[in-house]
């Protein structure tokens, strides 16, 4: 049975037009799409590598099932 997990994506509109995608939980996971959808398929892919060499090299898998997040609007 496979394991499901969660990863917070954070998207970066660049100035190109394209699109940034880091995946906090994965350090150094950072792919980028030409749109939204686009990055986000790319992140898709990103992670599924990412979490196969983890498991290759018997290290935990990190995910953010246990993350809340929030954002908070403040006036300057």
């Amino acid at each position: 049975m496979v394991k499901s997990r969660t990863y917070r994506l954070l998207l970066r509109k660049e100035k190109e037009g394209n699109y940034t995608v880091l995946v906090p939980s994965l350090p150094g996971c950072i792919t980028w799409g030409e749109n939204v959808d686009h990055a986000i398929e790319m992140a898709k892919e990103a992670i599924e590598a990412y979490v196969e060499v983890l498991k290759e090299e018997g290290e935990p898998i990190p995910d953010d099932s246990e993350t809340f997040e929030y954002s908070l609007q403040l006036s300057a």
